[in-house]
């Protein structure tokens, strides 16, 4: 079972040590435990042995086209927010091998590939959840279902963390997804820093998180353990970088016929950069590849993206050679049509396509642009 949406059952207090002994505990259990970690000027979402892996004291910066990993010389385990990866790359991998297919006698053997690591994910944040739940829609929606996708879900434990700083193109708040997790989570973390303690309230969201929360030290959360934890996320909540319009759908179902895309696209590199740290794009090619012999062969499925030129290729060439309407196509699709198709929007606002565009293309900010026209 996923992590349960069932409201949170039981608050307690730890401090760092027994974030190290979480980790333990999860790694004694079977999970690959996948969490945040500094490299490459950047914060990565990689496997961690210990709370000695993460990047305590790091910051960030960000703003269109810019993103910035600072160190403050503090001891905070979470004071960042997202970088440029998301959970998605191990839940739905950038390459996948589908199936193989071996010689045998005059015919070939098909082989599938169905084997899928337990992850136990560690700092999630509320938008990420979100994030999770809209590609539940995508990959589990009574018509279409992915079986590695469903395996690794279904299998994954999730450790939330609140935010408590918000970043500066964050805009979870307008999209409600954050910056709390309020469900979809076996375990929630709140980092407290007040008066010199360095201490967690950690939230019980699911059974699988009350059996494993009982191998930790800790007390029991009061009420104003719970004051200080939502007085925290209030600061994030109230400090978001960006806002998107609440009739987003709205306009841009009046605009679809608009110049302004043209103004747009005269920026936009068709880099395809937004569309690959987004946490909810889903777009993908398939390859077929075979070894000289030509006794072995292997289907791979692996992410493209809208803003390519040939993923839009039918026979005659692309649909969308211009550079407009593939930025109109991702847009509309993200903020307009996925209502219709998953009912609900397929931004989170987590920000990252504002970050890491090398042009700082706003969605947000384009939204308001055709609002205005």
């Amino acid at each position: 079972m996923t992590a349960t949406e069932e409201p949170a059952r039981a608050g307690f207090v730890v401090g760092v040590d027994q974030i190290d002994a979480l980790i333990g505990l999860l790694r004694k259990e079977g999970y690959d435990v996948i969490g945040p970690r500094a490299e490459d000027g950047a914060i990565v979402y990689e496997p961690v042995d210990g709370v000695g892996d993460l990047p305590a004291g790091a910051t960030d910066t960000q703003s269109g086209g810019t993103y910035r990993l600072e160190w403050n010389g503090g001891d905070a385990l979470f004071d960042f927010v997202v970088g440029p990866q998301s959970w998605k790359r191990h839940l739905y991998p950038a390459e996948q091998l589908l199936y193989r297919t071996v010689r045998q006698g005059r015919g070939f053997r098909v082989v599938e590939e169905t084997q899928a690591k337990r992850y136990a994910f560690l700092g999630v944040r509320a938008c990420e959840i979100a994030a999770m739940r809209i590609q539940d829609k995508v990959f589990d929606n009574g018509d279409f279902s992915d079986t590695g996708y469903n395996t690794r879900r279904g299998a994954a434990f999730i450790v939330a963390v609140n935010c408590t700083r918000a970043g500066g193109t964050c805009f979870c708040t307008s999209m409600g997804t954050g910056p709390k997790a309020e469900s979809g989570f076996d375990l929630a973390l709140t980092e407290l820093k007040n008066d010199g303690a360095h201490e967690f309230l950690l939230v019980v969201g699911s059974d699988r998180g009350n059996v494993v929360v009982k191998g930790l030290k800790g007390r029991a959360a009061g009420v104003a353990d719970f004051k200080r934890a939502d007085d925290a996320v209030a600061v994030a909540e109230k400090s978001m970088g960006r806002s998107m319009i609440p009739e987003v759908a709205e306009v841009l179902a009046d605009n679809l016929e608009n110049t302004y895309w043209d103004k747009i696209a005269a920026r936009c590199l068709n880099c395809a950069n937004c569309t690959m740290v987004c946490p909810t794009c889903f777009c993908t090619t398939v390859e077929d590849v075979t070894d000289l012999s030509g006794d072995n062969a292997e289907r791979w499925r692996k992410w493209d993206s809208c803003f390519n030129i040939d993923f839009s290729y039918i026979h005659g060439g692309s649909i969308r050679r211009e550079g407009y309407s593939r930025y109109r196509q991702w847009m509309t699709h993200k903020l307009m049509n996925w209502h219709e198709q998953f009912g609900t929007s397929g931004c989170v606002g987590c920000g990252r396509c504002i970050t890491w565009c090398p042009v700082g293309i706003d969605i947000t900010e384009e939204a308001r642009a055709l609002r205005g026209r």
